[in-house]
């Protein structure tokens, strides 16, 4: 015990590198940064590239280190997340408080005093539904958390493209309707591979209220959805036939990981298909940004 309130009392560094879960971070501000790129034809400020996503990056870590005070309890009984440093005693909670306080009030000030209000506005709205309304409520109360809370984590596209035009544009909302759509699929396949842990900490994933295989139906519809709505941004103009083919490709590799946790007798399939998920999202933001420097699109609707 001694060793432990030790350790809370002085924390180190990769401690609250680890509060801010970096890999989450770093995916949300490539979406983010890969906003910004789209936004416009003409180069982009360094200032708005370098701070826009600093103050973007700062509220995300804001927002992952109030999930992890909020669930500590939670973090205990599962085997992804017990070494978390709240979990483990390395944190005292009233740390990461603060912690969560100094970063999310940095990253808005940065956003508002050096980018704009509108995209420090909505960056306040997600961390708030990230960090409370799904953190604290949605994630406890229904197993359709994911699908509610998913829009929260689906905006940095879209702080992205704000934090270059100041104005909210509806190629931008198609970018959030990707996440939107991509997070559930991504998500459940990982809650199935995790589907006991869930249940133990009480948590009502949808694989452990309606089952693995009602879920697994659920990852494929969801899955078809998104590939349907991929092919959005190529009609409306915003992209041509570089991504049209990527995103078609892309969307057929997650249906066949979709396919083989509904049909196949692979365990580890839930693994699979959720790392498969994390690869396909990176790769289809990049396809967006070299089709966006390279392709003429040509517009549909």
């Amino acid at each position: 015990m001694q060793d432990i309130e030790l350790q809370t009392q002085s924390p180190g560094w990769r401690d609250y590198l680890e509060l801010c879960k970096p890999n989450v971070v770093a995916l949300m501000i490539l979406t983010s940064l890969i906003g910004m790129l789209l936004a416009s034809d003409q180069f982009v400020s360094l200032r708005v590239l370098i701070l826009g996503n600093l103050g973007i990056a700062l509220c995300a870590g804001s927002a992952a280190a109030v999930n992890h005070i909020v669930d500590r309890r939670i973090d205990n009984q599962m085997a992804r997340t017990h070494n978390r440093p709240i979990a483990t005693g390395r944190m005292a909670p009233r740390q990461a408080i603060w912690f969560a306080f100094i970063t999310g009030l940095s990253g808005l000030l940065v956003l508002l005093l050096f980018i704009n209000q509108i995209t420090a506005w909505l960056t306040l709205a997600s961390l708030i539904g990230y960090a409370f309304v799904y953190t604290m409520f949605l994630k406890r109360a229904t197993p359709q958390n994911i699908v509610i809370g998913g829009l929260a984590g689906a905006a940095p596209p879209l702080l992205g493209w704000t934090a270059v035009t100041g104005e909210i544009h509806y190629n931008a909302l198609l970018l959030v309707l990707i996440i939107y759509a991509w997070t559930p699929p991504h998500f459940w396949a990982l809650a199935i591979h995790r589907k006991e842990e869930y249940a133990t900490a009480e948590i009502p994933m949808l694989p452990v209220t309606h089952g693995e295989q009602y879920t697994k139906i659920n990852i494929v519809l969801y899955t078809l959805l998104l590939i349907v709505i991929t092919i959005l941004p190529f009609l409306t103009g915003m992209f041509g036939w570089l991504y049209l083919t990527g995103a078609l490709a892309l969307g057929l590799g997650f249906l066949y990981w979709s396919l083989v946790m509904l049909w196949g007798a692979d365990d580890d399939s839930g693994m699979k298909t959720f790392k498969y998920s994390i690869t396909y999202l990176m790769a289809l933001f990049c396809i967006m940004l070299l089709d966006h420097y390279l392709i003429e699109p040509t517009k549909f609707i």
